[in-house]
């Protein structure tokens, strides 16, 4: 069939609808921007996730603290509000590096910490009463040819040095994966009971209003400018605080100093409408497992709460020089390709209207592994390098981050993340070559995995793993 151009860009997630049936784009909450100089105990760079999380565990821990937060758009604006809704309790990090460093019992419990972090999340959410359409039904990891079939069991098999027990990772034999999902060429499938299904707006939005209830405030479109020790500026005024929060994630790149510490990554999604009972029918998928492919330019999936599917994936990754469309737009041959990798998965869809699609920008160090740090000197902290897992990344960051701040003496304090450094990026034009070079070897590797019949991975992709360091 033709490719329908989709009838809105930008996230899903931002469209609703008002008990009166009239159709309006988020975000609909006004808030001031900041104008002046104010003083309080903590400023938070970024409305996000990380941000959010941390002014609220701040003030569960000590509700007397003056909190400002600033955001350069609106709450939710970045990867807080495109991401797929995946509250994932998978720890994304190079695990031997950090076993090196730490030792291995450090390794697990941050594993463990990380699933116990997904009901956590979930504990808040009924506690404060927001309502994010979550549903802990877990994640499929689906193979749809035999390089990929090996590749997950090779990965189950690893997570048994971890710590992760059948209850915690297992195989699927095709005919139990089929009675969850029917995805045309699946040879083999794995489970993990430890994600839930967010909507990642409502999620972002609940969390802005419950931090404010509690005491902090929020000033919207202030662009911040520069970050030292005690002091945030931005393009109309200044925060001085005695501790400082970098929740920036992707967009720290735009920070002066910091083009090197995070490569912000491109990653699109689309989405159908509502689809009718009778494609469900052939799909299966009641449930509201989130779904992934094995492949090495890896599609995402989530079917949403009214019945949509949403599939995601890498497109061009990363583009010269840092840059990268803060409106999120997504160019036709990234759309298309989405669209193709739906229709091969499922080609119940091929006559599925595609509503929407949308990009989000990515924090991604140079080691892949997500990192919380603190300074006690300077007073300032910061959390990112979540790589695409950054749902329950940001969670646990800010929850670490509250505690480092107020000097608690935690479990969570001795994560072996907790002031762990990568190093940063090569300069350009280095950067943007290896990044290329990269996705276009597992891209190729893709194709040549899915045309053979060879259950090792590909000779390309190995050498772009050992180049990459993944």
């Amino acid at each position: 069939m033709t490719r329908k151009v989709p009838s809105h860009e930008g996230p899903l997630w931002w469209d609703h609808k008002s008990d009166a049936g009239v159709h309006f784009r988020l975000p609909q909450v006004a808030r001031k921007t900041l104008v002046g100089n104010l003083d309080c105990d903590v400023v938070i760079v970024g409305a996000g996730y990380t941000g959010l999380w941390s002014a609220y565990w701040l003030l569960k821990i000590d509700p007397a603290l003056s909190i400002v937060i600033v955001e350069a758009k609106n709450v939710g604006y970045g990867a807080s509000g495109r991401n797929a809704g995946w509250l994932s309790g998978a720890f994304d990090g190079r695990l031997e590096n950090l076993a090196n460093h730490s030792g291995k019992q450090a390794v697990i419990d941050q594993v463990k910490a990380f699933e116990a972090g997904v009901d956590e999340v979930l504990d808040v959410l009924r506690v404060e009463g927001i309502d994010a359409d979550a549903v802990k039904d877990g994640c499929l990891r689906v193979a749809t040819n035999p390089a990929q079939a090996k590749r997950l069991q090779d990965s189950v098999a690893a997570g048994r040095i971890w710590g992760a027990t059948e209850d915690d990772m297992r195989m699927l034999p095709v005919g139990e994966l089929k009675e969850k999902v029917v995805i045309a060429g699946a040879v083999a499938g794995a489970f993990t009971p430890h994600v839930a299904r967010v909507h990642p707006t409502k999620l972002v939005h609940g969390l802005a209003a419950t931090v404010e209830k509690l005491g902090a405030t929020i000033y919207e479109n202030s662009s911040v400018i520069n970050i030292e020790p005690h002091l945030v500026t931005t393009t109309l005024g200044a925060v001085r605080a005695k501790f400082v929060i970098r929740a920036t994630e992707g967009y720290t790149a735009t920070l002066p100093h910091l083009a090197r510490r995070l490569l912000p990554m491109n990653s699109s999604m689309i989405s159908t409408a509502p689809l009718a009972q009778s494609v469900w029918d052939q799909i299966g998928w009641k449930g509201a497992e989130v779904i992934s492919d094995e492949a090495h330019s890896y599609v995402y999936l989530q079917r949403s709460a009214d019945n949509r599917i949403l599939l995601g994936g890498r497109g061009i990754p990363y583009r010269y020089g840092n840059r990268f469309d803060m409106a999120g737009r997504v160019p036709d041959a990234t759309t298309t390709s989405l669209i193709k990798m739906l229709h091969r998965l499922f080609p119940a869809t091929r006559g599925a209207e595609i509503t929407h699609s949308w990009s989000g920008i990515l924090g991604v160090a140079r080691d892949f592994s997500p990192t919380v740090e603190f300074d006690a000197r300077t007073g300032i902290a910061w959390a990112g390098g979540y790589t695409g897992q950054g749902v329950l990344a940001a969670y646990m960051a800010g929850r670490t981050m509250a505690d480092l701040v107020t000097g608690q003496d935690t479990d969570r304090t001795h994560l072996p993340w907790v002031g762990h450094l990568a190093r940063s990026w090569e300069p350009e034009p280095v950067r943007w070559l290896g990044v290329r070079g990269l996705y276009l070897a597992y891209r190729s590797a893709d194709r040549i995995e899915e045309r053979g019949g060879d259950e090792r991975t590909s000779w390309l992709a190995r050498v772009a793993n050992g180049f990459s360091g993944r």
